[in-house]
């Protein structure tokens, strides 16, 4: 191509070069700070950026223009102008009853959509009588037992007007909360397409980053990962039946680029497997979800944002033959960073989750949860929720980065930096494909060891003070003892919950119940969709607790490999 139809001149960017050296030898004089800039990633970073860093920028395959491919700059054509990103709060707490009551205060004051946590009971299977729940019934998320619970969470929220995620985790529990989510639906009579909403659903949250004494085996629960999203796509047309989970990845332990290559590698595998059953690529592909965290790097978090859609489009358009251009867009969630959010001065937090929550928006995020600041003691007070859910709402209206696409495409670093995560997220993804793929590398257990060392690392260099956190190690907080008012969990939860259990075993047709679960059983050594026979379950009144027994009794449990 002559240099005249490149986007920079060739004889231009040889004369930005040669300056640019004159001016670190006459003006610059080596006073760069040396060689100890880079990202969290630990991408080198360079005093200063110029078109000579991407001076073969091809801008339509690299960037061109939202809507369409490769997606850089946003999936929609009109993004923010079209529709503002969904402000989806997380809410979860005590009973159904109680965090139905949070639910409407955040819509109440301009929430678009809801989510909610889950009790530790519930998200690793246990019913809130079960003696391995006991003190954590209702502590840190809701505790749902049944189809009873699903409706007392739901009662009197427009689920066929405002978007629902469940945020369950384990494909184990997602299979049955999302058949409990379904029942409720048609016993309200509302037809299933109107349905919107998301389920984690991440085998690896059940594999590699959570704790339990009973995990599934990692093929068990990447099976049921596959069905719930094989179902969905079948059933649910505005269904997001996963949400590939670097965010807890991150958490655990990762660089942002691991983060994103773990998930896009969960989708390859996911893909392969649903392509292996018969289904057509763009029968499930444009349902496909993504959650990202972000942290405080804030440049590396938006270019991050940026080079996953650039490296989903071109997986799904090269390697899978996707013909559908919805099945092209990377659609993600984004929660800013729990983990980085401080017990010292916790105001500070704010101002922390503000600023992830503009890189958020800046990266192009279809919908966004800001961490509120006491999170680090407990779920939020309302107090704490509102101010999370104003700093949302302050970046849609106030600030005005909303009002035109991908305002930071153009910027030399942020071009760069997104041309660099996109060929380091690649060079991940084949790195797991060259050990067997993602199910292979979480029974080796090498991804395992990829988060822990990495944390490792990570804490070290905090208590080194060579990453420095404000109020913590970086002038360090004089206070005594921290001045915050701490959410306080309903006391009550945990006997509320075992009272419903026994009034709902006592009515329940225990024929139906041992019917329903005994083809389950069955099902699980067929090579079947399961999530049918667990919707019949539910809607015989058999408790998550019941269903899960199942899948350990007949899936077997799992060790993670620690050595």
């Amino acid at each position: 191509m002559a240099d005249q139809e490149k986007l920079f001149n060739g004889d231009e960017i040889r004369r930005i070069r040669q300056e640019k050296e004159r001016w670190y030898r006459e003006t610059v004089k080596g006073n760069d700070g040396g060689n100890d800039y880079v990202t969290d990633s630990g991408i080198p970073v360079n005093l200063i950026y110029g078109p000579d860093d991407i001076a073969d920028f091809d801008y339509l395959k690299e960037s061109g223009f939202s809507g369409e491919p490769p997606y850089v700059r946003g999936v929609y054509p009109n993004m923010y102008r079209g529709r503002l990103f969904t402000i989806r709060q997380i809410a979860g707490f005590g009973t159904p009853e109680d965090t139905n009551r949070r639910f409407k205060f955040l819509l109440e004051n301009g929430a678009t959509g809801t989510s909610v946590v889950l009790d530790l009971p519930t998200i690793r299977g246990y019913d809130s009588d079960d003696p391995k729940a006991e003190g954590h019934v209702g502590a840190a998320g809701v505790a749902i037992d049944s189809l009873e619970d699903m409706e007392a969470l739901y009662d009197g929220i427009p689920i066929d007007q405002v978007s629902s995620n469940i945020v369950t985790h384990l494909p184990s529990t997602t299979v049955v909360l999302m058949a409990m989510f379904v029942a409720m639906a048609e016993k309200r009579g509302l037809p299933l397409e109107k349905l919107s909403g998301t389920n984690q659903n991440d085998f690896l949250m059940e594999t590699t980053i959570g704790s339990s004494l009973e995990i599934l085996p990692p093929k068990a629960s990447f099976r049921l990962q596959c069905d719930s999203i094989e179902y969905a796509s079948k059933r649910l047309p505005r269904w997001n039946p996963v949400s590939y989970n670097g965010y807890n990845l991150r958490e655990a332990g990762t660089t942002a680029v691991q983060e994103v290559g773990c998930a896009i590698a969960n989708a390859i595998a996911t893909t392969e497997e649903l392509i292996r059953r018969g289904n057509d690529v763009d029968d499930f592909a444009k349902r496909l979800s993504f959650f990202w965290n972000l942290f405080n790097d804030f440049f590396e978090e938006i270019a991050k944002c940026r080079a996953s859609r650039l490296v989903w489009y071109d997986v799904m358009k090269n390697r899978f033959g996707a013909k559908n251009p919805r099945s092209y867009l990377m659609r993600f969630h984004v929660q800013t960073g729990g983990i980085t959010l401080t017990k010292v001065e916790p105001l500070n937090n704010i101002a922390r989750s503000a600023i992830q929550g503009l890189a958020a928006v800046l990266g192009g995020a279809q919908s966004l949860h800001i961490d509120s600041y006491d999170e680090a003691y407990s779920a939020p007070t309302e107090q704490a929720a509102l101010v999370s859910l104003r700093t949302q709402q302050i970046i849609q209206v106030e600030t005005g980065v909303v009002n035109t696409v991908d305002p930071l495409a153009g910027s030399y670093y942020v071009e760069y930096l997104t041309r660099e995560m996109a060929e380091h997220i690649r060079a991940y993804i084949d790195q797991i494909e060259s050990r067997g793929g993602i199910i292979a590398v979480v029974e080796s257990g090498w991804l395992h060891r990829e988060i822990a060392e990495f944390a490792y690392r990570t804490q070290q260099d905090i208590e080194t003070g060579k990453r420095k956190v404000v109020g913590l190690n970086y002038f360090p907080s004089k206070e005594a003892e921290t001045k915050v008012e701490v959410f306080r969990y309903p006391e009550d939860a945990e006997r509320m919950q075992k009272e419903k259990l026994a009034k709902l075993r006592a009515r329940r047709d225990p024929v139906k119940v041992e019917q329903t679960l005994r083809v389950l059983r069955e099902k699980c050594h067929e090579d079947v969709n399961i999530l049918p026979y667990v919707k019949d379950a539910v809607e015989a009144y058999c408790t998550l607790g019941e269903i899960q027994n199942v899948f350990r009794e007949e899936f077997g449990l799992w060790q993670f490999p620690l050595v």
